[in-house]
């Protein structure tokens, strides 16, 4: 079920004022959301609702015996045992495949013959990241920085419809608190949820799609039939599209889940707009880069055991965040650049005698334009499908010089410079606009609101395309 659909539209038309009914006593609330996450859930495939329940119970029950381990040896066995349980679900729906091909490859190359075949698994929708949520659960409860919920509440928590399938990432302690507290429907914050959920619409379905439909997979999928323009144009327009797409698609979660009283953690604050990788992934995805951080990095030792280990731990983290984003070796060199990249700026940074330069408005022109366009070459190896697609896009960029160049559009390079652009208002632009919105009248803001969905149904191309951080 797409949020900008008929079908989810009429879905939460039903399911919004039946949780304002409800939500003033959470006793009640509790079950109906719960019901609600679970149809929603089941509308690509009702089968992996059980997957869903069978996740929650399974860390439900960990995260208890956790809680009532009485020595520090049964704590640590228990907490195995739930993360060999979710990593071993995880694996096996997302990287089966990946793994067996791999290992026949590296097999054949040597003369041997593994007595393994490939499968055709069908990836659950957002497996990955209420598996992150539900590692989330069962390690805070062993560091002891969260007590052990019901298992109604551990339920909702986990399947909240809005961030169900693509995050963002909500720590326990983030949500489930707030699970506890009566909601007053009329103390909702109408007018920031509808703007995020306006903003978040027009970014997915006229930026992100367009640029899509008309550069994008036509050069990614066929990159020697492009002239260099192009295939410089769709690299920036890949960059621009998959910002556009999860950060719209987060609007519109954040927003959905302020209708229902609830708020969620900010998951993107002007990436394209960093001054260094560093920087990048504090913008980027805020809330898988803070779990990275939180639970591979600093438990690997992060920079407290010498400059070696720093690097190899940073370099560990992003290649885990790489093979997290896909099944494949692209998403591990992509991950690979970042990891690189991250222990470069380390490295620059600890050398004996430096001495960080002035901040000078040249200086940061020259780091955001290197930051992004090193982002860039990453997301080649995100996007291509293949390491031969990556290769063509590259070479390309040089090979094809003075070709005609159709796809170079007006309208294409306009969305990519709202894309961008728009990450350089001043920070305060948006809560400006939020609060100007919220000043007006009821009819005032349904005007308004009624205006933005009209225009962005008009210059947005024909048909939905699946939000692209669904397939991971």
């Amino acid at each position: 079920m797409l949020f900008p659909t008929s079908t989810f539209a009429i879905f939460f038309l039903i399911v919004l004022p039946l949780s304002w009914l409800t939500m003033p006593k959470v006793h009640r609330w509790r079950p109906f959301i719960l019901v609600a996450s679970y149809v929603f859930y089941s509308w690509w495939d009702w089968r992996f609702i059980f997957l869903l329940a069978g996740c929650t119970l399974w860390n439900q029950l960990l995260a208890v015996r956790i809680h009532r381990a009485t020595t520090q040896a049964q704590r640590k066995l228990l907490l195995t045992v739930a993360l060999i349980g979710d990593l071993g679900v995880l694996g096996y729906f997302k990287y089966y495949d990946f793994f067996i091909s791999s290992s026949q490859n590296m097999a054949t190359i040597v003369g041997l013959q593994l007595p393994f075949s490939l499968r055709t698994i069908i990836l659950p929708v957002g497996i990955s990241f209420y598996t992150f949520m539900a590692i989330s659960y069962v390690v805070d409860t062993y560091r002891g920085d969260f007590v052990p919920t019901t298992l109604e509440k551990f339920a909702v928590y986990l399947s909240f419809f809005p961030h169900l399938v693509a995050g963002p990432i909500v720590r326990p302690g983030e949500l489930i608190p707030q699970l506890s507290v009566p909601r007053n429907p009329r103390r909702v914050d109408t007018s920031r949820a509808f703007y995020l959920i306006a903003t978040g619409l027009f970014k997915k379905v006229v930026i992100a799609n367009y640029l899509a439909s008309h550069i994008v997979d036509q050069v990614f999928g066929a990159p020697t039939q492009h002239s260099s323009l192009e295939i410089l144009i769709g690299i920036y327009a890949y960059a621009v599209q998959i910002y556009a797409d999860f950060s719209g698609y987060t609007d519109i979660a954040i927003g959905l889940a302020l209708l229902l009283g609830f708020t969620f953690p900010r998951n993107f604050d002007s990436p394209y707009a960093a001054l260094s990788l560093q920087d990048f992934w504090r913008r980027w995805h805020m809330t898988l880069s803070r779990w990275l951080r939180d639970y591979v990095y600093i438990p690997l030792g992060g920079n407290r055991k010498g400059t070696i280990i720093t690097y190899r731990n940073l370099m560990l983290t992003m290649l885990i965040g790489g093979l997290w984003h896909g099944a494949g070796w692209t998403f591990v060199v992509w991950g690979g650049i970042h990891g690189t990249g991250l222990a470069f700026e380390h490295w620059r940074r600890d050398r004996p005698g430096y001495v960080e330069p002035p901040d000078t408005r040249r200086r940061r022109i020259t780091s955001r334009l290197i930051t992004f366009n090193v982002v860039c070459v990453a997301w080649v190896f995100f996007r291509a499908d293949s390491f031969p697609r990556a290769w063509e896009m590259l070479t390309g960029l040089f090979t094809g010089w003075g070709q005609a160049s159709p796809l170079v559009t007006g309208s294409v390079l306009l969305a990519i410079a709202v894309g961008i652009g728009s990450q350089y208002l001043p920070a305060r632009f948006p809560t400006r606009l939020m609060e100007r919105f919220g000043r007006l009248p009821v009819v005032g803001q349904a005007i308004v609101l009624a205006f933005a969905l009209m225009l962005t149904n008009t210059m947005g191309p024909e048909g939905v395309a699946p939000f692209i951080y669904f397939r991971f």
